[in-house]
């Protein structure tokens, strides 16, 4: 396989809506060519009248069920895509527009999927933002072990943390 200047093949799952089918078969074909296990939840085919929530919510359940998965949801802004995929319990979906926002929201926020705006970036650019996100490890600093730590404990027990006393 080969890899171009990726470190190594990853498991990811692709969902959108009507406006970023074009891209997602863009991205699924890359991704292959780049020798990713790529599992395209749909849609295969346009619709205009199609909804984002069905197939971005499957992408974050699987990339959920799928440890050291990675999910991409693409629309036209990405944005109602990476809040559908956030209302999976134990997803953490970040909006990345560019390749400095796909590494830091994989960095700092461990996040396993990433929202893409079809009509925000050419193919070329939301392919880079991808690879990015995709090559990029989380950072285990303690600081951002703990935030994350937080959001999954109130995810987990609707207990808000704490703030901090004035």
């Amino acid at each position: 396989m080969q890899r171009g200047w990726h470190t190594a093949a990853v498991r990811v799952y692709l969902g959108s809506d009507h406006a970023g089918l074009e891209l997602k078969s863009h991205l699924v074909a890359h991704l292959e060519k780049q020798g990713h296990d790529v599992t395209d939840v749909g849609p295969h085919v346009y619709d205009a009248a199609d909804d984002y929530p069905p197939f971005c919510i499957e992408t974050a359940r699987r990339v959920v069920a799928d440890d050291g998965s990675l999910g991409i949801v693409i629309g036209g802004s990405g944005n109602g895509e990476q809040i559908a995929a956030n209302k999976v319990p134990g997803c953490r979906a970040g909006l990345a527009w560019s390749v400095e926002t796909a590494q830091l929201t994989r960095q700092h926020n461990h996040a396993q999927v990433i929202g893409v705006g079809s009509r925000m970036h050419s193919a070329e650019e939301a392919t880079g933002i991808v690879e990015a996100f995709l090559d990029t490890a989380v950072d285990d600093d303690p600081r951002h072990t703990r935030r994350v730590q937080q959001l999954t404990d109130f995810e987990q027990t609707g207990n808000a943390p704490a703030l901090p006393e004035a």
